[in-house]
């Protein structure tokens, strides 16, 4: 019964900024480190940012390092991703991602994704 709901994407222009949401439920979201990932039209799976419990301990992937911003609110059970100055590099669909072990395994959870597109 894991659900991981995204919100937050759609149509912005080059420069712009968006705020992405993930709403989690059906289980002890504060137990979990949590992954934001993309996928970008025609190309492959790409880790975008990471965060650990607490949110004390946060990793990037080295095209959005200064631009995006990880972040979670235990008390609300959700997950965020600030996304600053973005660039058309960044449109795809992006998953909010519940990790159970230090690597990709079956028992991840993953939410539908939403759509951020950057374009003038």
């Amino acid at each position: 019964q894991v659900q991981l709901v995204e919100s937050g994407g759609g149509l912005v222009q080059p420069g712009g900024s968006l705020r992405l949401s993930c709403a989690a439920s059906g289980f002890t979201f504060s137990n979990y480190w949590m992954i934001w990932v993309r996928q970008a039209p025609g190309k492959g799976l790409e880790w975008v940012s990471r965060i650990s419990t607490g949110g004390d301990t946060t990793y990037y992937t080295d095209s959005v390092k200064g631009r995006f911003a990880i972040s979670r609110d235990n008390d609300k059970n959700t997950l965020y991703l600030q996304k600053n100055s973005l660039n058309p590099e960044d449109t795809a669909v992006y998953y909010c991602v519940k990790r159970v072990m230090g690597w990709r395994t079956a028992e991840d959870s993953w939410g539908q994704g939403t759509q951020v597109t950057v374009s003038s």
